[in-house]
């Protein structure tokens, strides 16, 4: 007969919330060790636990928190959700003891992430750690599902990695997240992901979202008000639009949509010495234009060719309406630093950094002028706008390879810096359904950049940078078409 004491040699507890130390009981006579459930609510809490002596039953509060504890078996619930421990509980004397290991790592993982057991130094050590990740909410859009991922911190985008397994599972992998696994199990699925489960580790917390469905791919993106990692899972198109997708993928690029940005009413930047935006990017526009039609097949449309105010969402259904093959929006930038210059060709993606973000601000300006009851800008921010840009996703890998091939021919031919490929939320490039971009020309707030964008010279070296960009482009893409 194996007889079952209270251990003379208890788990030593420092209490780092108000910086005392103190002793867990512990059993003897049994393999392993087991502490006190009522010693370690003691510990941590004031509410005492509630006990049914009848049925081997009982409840730790823990804040706002439960722990449900049964004598004789390795079952235990925290809050809704109910986990196993390898051994039993043991009852003794109205309390019952709980294997240590076990108990503490499910403790660790759910509610109470600064608890931290030595099993090999019997020492507990209890530090007011707080969870950074406190909850997923998912939404379900026509053509994929948000993942909106809560957080307490804005951390560094090189610390969250997202992919994608063969086995029908979605991994977020954050460093330095700790996350409250209770919340995140109560969270309720939706859209493509039918379970949620999260792995808590020293130095990172991996988030795992079981799919329905296939996806075809993903953005990742972070918000700081509210703090929460956002990533959209991309569905695969239907069977018409893979359809169509086919059809187009074996167009030629037979017509370019070239817009001016800005006119009419709409003069946007304008220079110290008064050159504005809107005429530095029309005559940019016409060069560029020119050189297409006297040199090529190319058919040109223009949103404007002359000093006459679009709105921002004409332009790209003009561009649609036209079965343009590619749209090219041309602009001149500003900022209240005067030494900045160069020039930057934009995707359109959430913008990543301040400057980026205060450019499509500007750009986006615009719709302020335009006479309409309604708002079709109202809901285009954050996931909205990445939902927005997923209908054109099929051309982004093109909107990239234009982009880069622009900044190398302009890089060739003006004297001024080379900015390289950005991203931001550009109204004008959404539901434009062909690869896009927007050209920042160069800076009318630097005064050197505003006289040269005033030389007509300097203005025909960037038309023709474009124009040759764009003859590469048109040449790399329909040789990948001929081998396809």
């Amino acid at each position: 007969m194996v007889l079952i004491t209270v251990s003379a040699s208890p788990v030593e507890v420092i209490n780092r919330l108000d910086q005392s130390t103190t002793e867990l009981n512990t059993l003897s006579g049994v393999p392993g060790t087991f502490v006190s459930a009522r010693g370690f609510s003691d510990i941590i809490t004031s509410h005492k636990p509630y006990y049914n002596a009848d049925r081997q039953k009982m409840v730790l509060y823990v804040g706002e928190h439960r722990i449900k504890l049964s004598a004789g078996t390795g079952f235990i619930m925290v809050g809704e959700q109910v986990y196993q421990m390898p051994v039993h509980s043991v009852l003794q004397k109205d309390d019952i003891f709980l294997p240590a290991e076990a108990f503490f790592q499910i403790i660790r993982s759910t509610i109470m992430p600064g608890i931290v057991y030595d099993g090999d130094r019997h020492i507990l050590d209890i530090a007011l750690v707080s969870f950074n990740i406190t909850g997923v909410n998912i939404d379900e859009k026509a053509n994929g599902t948000i993942l909106r991922i809560q957080t307490r911190k804005v951390f560094d985008e090189r610390d969250v990695s997202t992919f994608k397994h063969d086995n029908g599972w979605f991994y977020v992998t954050v460093k330095g997240g700790i996350v409250d696994t209770t919340a995140m199990k109560r969270s309720k699925t939706r859209g493509v992901i039918r379970h949620i489960s999260a792995d808590q580790m020293d130095e990172s917390v991996q988030l795992a979202f079981q799919l329905r469905s296939e996806i075809e791919g993903h953005e990742f993106y972070q918000n700081s008000d509210p703090s929460e990692l956002v990533i959209t899972l991309r569905t695969p198109l239907s069977k018409s639009a893979n359809r169509i997708k086919s059809v187009k993928d074996r167009w030629r690029l037979d017509t370019i949509v070239l817009d001016a940005g800005h006119g009419g009413k709409d003069g946007g930047a304008v220079g110290k010495f008064g050159t504005k935006e809107k005429d530095i990017t029309l005559d940019i526009t016409k060069r560029l234009g020119m050189l297409l039609e006297k040199n090529t097949n190319i058919k040109v449309v223009y949103t404007r060719d002359e000093d006459v105010f679009i709105p921002l969402y004409k332009r790209p259904k003009i561009a649609n309406e036209n079965n343009g093959k590619l749209f090219v929006s041309v602009h001149a930038n500003s900022n209240p630093n005067r030494n900045a210059k160069g020039f930057e060709t934009y995707l359109l993606r959430p913008g990543k950094t301040d400057d980026a973000i205060e450019v499509a601000s500007r750009e986006n300006g615009v719709i302020r002028l335009e006479d309409r009851d309604n708002d079709p800008y109202a809901e285009l921010s954050g996931a909205n706008l990445i939902m927005a840009t997923m209908a054109q996703s099929m051309f982004m890998k093109e909107s990239e390879n234009l982009a880069s091939i622009i900044q190398a021919e302009l890089d060739k031919r003006i004297d001024s810096k080379n900015r390289g490929v950005k991203q931001a939320g550009f109204y004008v490039l959404i539901g434009a359904s062909m690869p896009n971009v927007l050209v920042e020309c160069g800076f009318l707030s630097n005064p050197n950049e505003e006289r040269n964008l005033k030389k007509a010279s300097y203005r025909q070296k960037i038309a023709e940078g474009l124009y040759s960009a764009l003859l590469s482009f048109k040449e790399s893409r329909e040789q990948v078409l001929a081998e396809g």
